[in-house]
């Protein structure tokens, strides 16, 4: 099957600047805006905001 342009993959950067990334699945239709998630950095042990990054 063939990859959907509705659920494009999205990469999360932490906004805590240490360059840990995440990559995602998000749905175009409900979130047109870009993505913000709070999910875990092991580079500073803790849980920070991740902001989509285009």
């Amino acid at each position: 099957m063939a990859r959907s342009t509705t659920r494009p993959v999205v990469k999360l950067t932490s906004t805590a600047g240490t360059g840990v990334t995440y990559v995602t699945r998000k749905n175009r239709l409900n979130d047109p805006d870009r993505l913000v998630l709070r999910k875990y950095d092991p580079t500073v042990g803790g849980h920070v905001l991740f902001r989509e990054e285009r």
